[in-house]
C-alpha cells in the first residue's frame, strides 16, 4: 500500500509542475524587423531564427520565446529581403577591369579617353595598356573615333581599349600589328572598320575577339584576387549571388577552390562558354548544383550590341541605311549548339539584342524544344523582339532575361538607331514577363552599374537616376514593385533551378539575406534613390 501511495505522490507532484516550453537553439535570431519574404503570398513577419546556415522559422518576436540564441540583433524596424541575385552580370571580368583596366565609364570625349588612359598608366605601368567603359553615344560627336591619339601617345606599346558594352575595341596600331589585322582582314560576324582604306582602330564583335586574343592572359593569382575584389563590392550592393554569363573550365574550377577554402563566400551561376575544353569536361558530368556555384547553361552569343550598331536587326539601322548589323554565327551553328545542350540536360542561355536575332534564337529552340517544358532555356537581354514573335516564349516556356537599367542607359539614343516604331517593342518587359509569368532581372555589370537597387529603381520607375524622363521611359512595361523584387530575388533562383534553395525567406532555405534602411515597396521615388544597404548575409554569416 505504501508504495501505491508513494507512486500517487509522484504523479501528482507531476502532474501540478509549470510545463514550460522547450526552446531550440539557434545561431541567430533576428527580430524587430520587416522582412519580405518572396514566398507564395508575398508574407512579412517580423522575426527570423537561424542555424547551420538555414533558416528554421520566420513569424513574429514570439520566435524569441520559442527560440534561444546567444546572437540576438534588434533592426529596429529595418527592413529584410532575400539575398539580391544578378541573373546576368560578368563577376570576374568585373574583378579584372577594377584591377587591370583604366576606368573609362563616364568620359565625355575621346580626348577625356586618353587622358584618363595616361592617367592610369602613369599609375599602373604595364606592357599592354587597357581600358573599359568608353561610349561614343555620350560624346557630342557620337562617331567612332580612330586611333590617331592612341598612335601618338603609346607607339610603342599595344593599347586595346573595350567599349561599354564590350562589343567593340579601339585598338593603336602597335596592338593591329600584333593581332595580324589589317585593311584586308576579313571575318564572318564581325566588322574591321576602315578610314581612308586603313583601319581606324575600332573592331566590332568577332572583329574585337581577334586583337582580344592576344591580350595575354591573366595568372590565376591575379584572377583569385580580382574575384576577391569583386566580391567585397557585391556584398556592399547587397548580392548574395551572381551570374557570370560565359566562363571556360580553368576559370570556373578556380571559382570552386575559392569556394571550397572559404575565400570565395559568394554563389556564382557560371554559364561555359561553348568550346570543346568546356564540353568535354562539363556535359560528361553533367549540371552541377553545388553550395555556392551552379553549372548548368552554356552562353552563346547571337549578334553584338545595339550601341556599337552590331544587333542583328530585320531591317536596316534607322541611322545608317543598309546596316542589318552582325549575325554572330549561322542558323546550323545554333541548332548544333541548341542539340548538344539538350542531350546533356544543360539550358541555353542566348545573347540576344535585335529583333532578328532574337527570332533566330526563338526559332532554334522551338525546334529543339518543341513545346512546353520546364527546360528553362534563356533569351540573355530579349532586348528587342518582333511582336509577331512574343507568342515563342510562352509558347515554349521561354525565359527572358532581361537587364532594367539597359532601358534607362539606352532611352537617350535608341530611338536614333531603331526610329520611334520599332522602339515600343524594346525593353518591353511587363509584356515579356507576361508570357510565362516570370522572367530574370540582372545587370549586365560591368557593363552597367553593379546596384539591384538600380535595377529595381529602372524596372519601377523606368527612369535613371538623374530622375529623367520626367514620365518615364515607356511606362506601359514598367513592372510593378513585387514583381521586380521577385526579378531579383527568387526568379533568377527560378532562373538557375536553384528556388528551392535560396531566392526567398522560407523554412528550410539557405539564409542569404539583406538588410535594408528603405521599404522598397511602399517608399517615394526619391526614398528608393537614397536606399542603403546596411548589412549582407550569405548562409546565415555576415559578409558585410
Amino acid at each position: 500500500m505504501r508504495n501505491i501511495s508513494l507512486i500517487i505522490l509522484f504523479v501528482i507532484i507531476y502532474l501540478s509542475k509549470p510545463v514550460f516550453p522547450q526552446t531550440n537553439a539557434a545561431d541567430l535570431i533576428i527580430y524587430n524587423a520587416k522582412i519580405y519574404m518572396l514566398d507564395d503570398d508575398f508574407s512579412i513577419s517580423s522575426a527570423m531564427a537561424i542555424k547551420n546556415g538555414r533558416i528554421l522559422a520566420l513569424g513574429d518576436d514570439r520566435i524569441l520565446k520559442d527560440y534561444d540564441s546567444e546572437n540576438l540583433l534588434d533592426l529596429n524596424g529595418k527592413f529584410v529581403y532575400p539575398g539580391f541575385n544578378d541573373g546576368h552580370s560578368h563577376f570576374l571580368s568585373y574583378g579584372i577591369s577594377l584591377t587591370k583596366y583604366a576606368d573609362l565609364v563616364g568620359t565625355r570625349s575621346f580626348d577625356a579617353v586618353v587622358e584618363r588612359l595616361k592617367e592610369h598608366d602613369r599609375s599602373y605601368p604595364s606592357k599592354w595598356v587597357l581600358g573599359r567603359g568608353w561610349d561614343q553615344n555620350d560624346w557630342q560627336h557620337k562617331e567612332f573615333p580612330d586611333n590617331s591619339l592612341l598612335n601618338e601617345f603609346f607607339p610603342d606599346r599595344p593599347v586595346v581599349l573595350t567599349r561599354i558594352d564590350g562589343h567593340a575595341v579601339i585598338a593603336n596600331d602597335y596592338a593591329l600589328k600584333v593581332a595580324g589585322i589589317n585593311a584586308a582582314t576579313k571575318i564572318k560576324g564581325g566588322e574591321i572598320i576602315l578610314k581612308n582604306g586603313r583601319p581606324s582602330g575600332v573592331l566590332v564583335d568577332n572583329a574585337a575577339g581577334l586583337i582580344k586574343s592576344t591580350v595575354p592572359g591573366f595568372s590565376e593569382k591575379e584572377k583569385s584576387l580580382a574575384l576577391m575584389k569583386a566580391q567585397y563590392n557585391c556584398f556592399a550592393a547587397g548580392l548574395t549571388t551572381v551570374s557570370d554569363a560565359g566562363l571556360d573550365k580553368q576559370d570556373i574550377l578556380l571559382i570552386k577552390r575559392l569556394q571550397d577554402n572559404g575565400k570565395l563566400k559568394i554563389k556564382v551561376y557560371a554559364m561555359i562558354n561553348p568550346n570543346k575544353e568546356n564540353f568535354d569536361y562539363f556535359y560528361n558530368i553533367g549540371p552541377q548544383h553545388y553550395d555556392r556555384l551552379t553549372v548548368s547553361a552554356v552562353k552563346l552569343y547571337s549578334d553584338g550590341a545595339l550601341g556599337s550598331r552590331g544587333a542583328l536587326l530585320l531591317k536596316p539601322y534607322s541611322d545608317d541605311a543598309g546596316n542589318y548589323g552582325l549575325q554572330m554565327h549561322t542558323e546550323s551553328y545554333f541548332l548544333e549548339m541548341c542539340s548538344k545542350a539538350y542531350d546533356a540536360g544543360f539550358q541555353v542561355n542566348t545573347h540576344a539584342i535585335g529583333d532578328s536575332a532574337n527570332r533566330i534564337m526563338l526559332k532554334a529552340y522551338s525546334e529543339i524544344l518543341r513545346s512546353r517544358n520546364d527546360k528553362r532555356w534563356r533569351v540573355e537581354h530579349a532586348q528587342i523582339v518582333s511582336p509577331d514573335d512574343i507568342a515563342y516564349f510562352k509558347d515554349f516556356s521561354i525565359i527572358p532575361s532581361v537587364q532594367a537599367t539597359h532601358s534607362t542607359s539606352d532611352m537617350y539614343w535608341a530611338d536614333e538607331r531603331l526610329g520611334d516604331e520599332r522602339l515600343k517593342s524594346a525593353y518591353a518587359y511587363k509584356n515579356l514577363m507576361g508570357q510565362n509569368g516570370w522572367l530574370v532581372n540582372g545587370t549586365d555589370f560591368p557593363i552597367e552599374d553593379i546596384s539591384p537597387l538600380k535595377t529595381f529603381f529602372a524596372a519601377v520607375i523606368r527612369k535613371d537616376v538623374k530622375g529623367l524622363p520626367e514620365n518615364g521611359f515607356q511606362i506601359e512595361n514598367a513592372l510593378d514593385r513585387k514583381d521586380a523584387l521577385r526579378s531579383i530575388t527568387i526568379w533568377p533562383a527560378k532562373g538557375s533551378f536553384d528556388e528551392k534553395e535560396k531566392g526567398s525567406l522560407e523554412k528550410g532555405k539557405r539564409a542569404d539575406f539583406v538588410v535594408l534602411d528603405t521599404d522598397l515597396i511602399k517608399a517615394g521615388e526619391e526614398q528608393l534613390l537614397k536606399a542603403k544597404v546596411v548589412s549582407t548575409y550569405v548562409d546565415g554569416e555576415k559578409v558585410y
